[in-house]
């Protein structure tokens, strides 16, 4: 009995220092163009499945099997880490405000959903200030959230395989990294 309540609370000790309770999702930043965020309730492995209707790139700047270096910290240990390309995709990516289906704080400036994450999107690029419904379900109650578009850019989003600089699990994967938060190795 001792040693199953020890199993459980050491359980649930890790769960939660693995897990922020910084709902904003946003650290100050010294550019106020670009926030940065805590993604720590993102789900940073995927199964590799990507929308319907997404089209690989055809001439991506990343080949799949390239590595190079992510320029980006939506998650700890993210900056500065080597990638592997996994899947690079020619779409629009979106940043995005939305308050969780599973309630909480609302989330300011995600990034990244894409075109084919946001029901019903279609094939124009959606204009800031757009009311939305998400498809993406990359963090706890993003799926089927109301979302506002803050903004949009047409590019080369990649899925890609990297070990945080913080050490721990490797990330299989991830969605996305567009190609301006990538650099050569």
């Amino acid at each position: 009995m001792k040693k199953q309540l020890f199993i459980l609370g050491a359980s649930v000790i890790i769960g939660l220092s693995g897990c922020g309770n910084d709902s904003s999702h946003e650290k100050p930043s010294a550019d106020k163009n670009e926030s940065m965020h805590d993604h720590s309730e993102m789900n940073h492995s995927s199964s590799g499945e990507v929308p319907k209707g997404l089209k690989k790139a055809e001439n991506p700047t990343y080949k799949v099997g390239d590595k190079a270096v992510i320029k980006a910290d939506h998650m700890k240990g993210m900056n500065g880490a080597e990638a592997t390309i996994v899947g690079a995709y020619d779409t629009t990516a979106y940043t995005v405000s939305y308050t969780p289906k599973t309630g909480g704080k609302k989330v300011k400036n995600h990034k990244w959903v894409i075109q084919e994450e946001i029901k019903g999107a279609g094939n124009e690029q959606l204009k800031p200030g757009s009311e939305v419904t998400l498809e993406a379900d990359h963090m706890k109650g993003m799926k089927g959230a109301k979302a506002t578009i803050d903004s949009a850019e047409k590019t080369t989003v990649y899925m890609v395989d990297y070990a945080p600089t913080t050490g721990g699990e490797k990330v299989k994967n991830h969605k996305w990294v567009t190609e301006s938060e990538l650099s050569a190795k």
